[in-house]
């Protein structure tokens, strides 16, 4: 059992609950989006991500592999409950799931040291970072990303202590029962605490924000009438169907 947290459907506070995260769901619980914080995610933080752009990190305008973190933002627009359907926009054939590991702020985090960066922590959650498959990584990718509930998020938080270490969680994405995906956040780039450091030397950080770790190479594709599960170890697991035409 882990102490979590989640805003229930009828009660607008955060609340400090019991989760299992064996136990995903019982049938008869339901969970809001856990944090109304800004979302910030991180493209590019996983090696094998990077690796997959092969030479093309080195191509105009940039010439280099990143120095800093990618940034961009997933707005409230997007922002999905566990088990609510993920919308299929008219005209697109097909979606690409996300698995992430949402890092909640817990307190203020400003030009934070990597060594008090956790501290700065108040727990982890899981995203489903959606977007429209697309070619380029430089340049902003609004439509493609912000699309209305283009971000699950949840179902729960689980408090900082509870979860451990974060730098060595396996990540699973199963697509209608089967694993289509799996890696670590072992493979990141900046491990959790420098990716915070490193964003808060520039951007302050409020409590109740969610900082993006990254998204693994490999994501599958997703079609409408298609049900996609996010697990992360020590978390739990956060699942939404896909449905085509606009959301609810």
């Amino acid at each position: 059992m882990a102490i979590g947290y989640a805003r229930s459907q009828v009660a607008a506070p955060l609340a400090r609950i019991a989760v299992d995260p064996a136990r995903a769901r019982d049938g008869r619980t339901s969970y809001a989006v856990p944090t109304d914080g800004v979302v910030v995610g991180t493209l590019l933080n996983y090696r094998g991500a990077l690796a997959a752009l092969g030479d093309e990190v080195r191509a105009k305008p940039y010439l280099a592999p990143p120095v800093a973190p990618i940034l961009y933002l997933k707005p409230a627009n997007t922002w999905l409950a566990d088990g609510t359907p993920i919308p299929l926009p008219a005209g697109v054939a097909e979606l690409e799931a996300g698995a992430a590991l949402g890092i909640v702020i817990g307190r203020t985090a400003a030009r934070v040291r990597v060594a008090d960066a956790l501290s700065h922590v108040l727990g982890y959650t899981i995203v489903n970072d959606v977007c429209e498959p697309h070619a380029s990584v430089y340049r902003p990718a609004i439509r493609q990303r912000c699309r209305d509930g283009f971000c699950p998020i949840g179902p729960w938080i689980v408090a900082r202590d509870e979860v451990g270490a974060p730098d060595a969680l396996a990540l699973r994405v199963f697509v209608n029962g089967e694993c289509r995906a799996n890696n670590t956040t072992a493979n990141l780039i900046r491990p959790v605490a420098r990716l915070i450091a490193d964003v808060t030397a520039f951007m302050t950080l409020a409590e109740g924000d969610v900082l993006l770790a990254g998204v693994p190479e490999g994501m599958p594709r997703i079609r409408a009438g298609d049900r996609v599960r996010i697990e992360i170890d020590r978390i739990g697991a956060l699942e939404n169907p896909v449905a085509a035409g606009e959301p609810a």
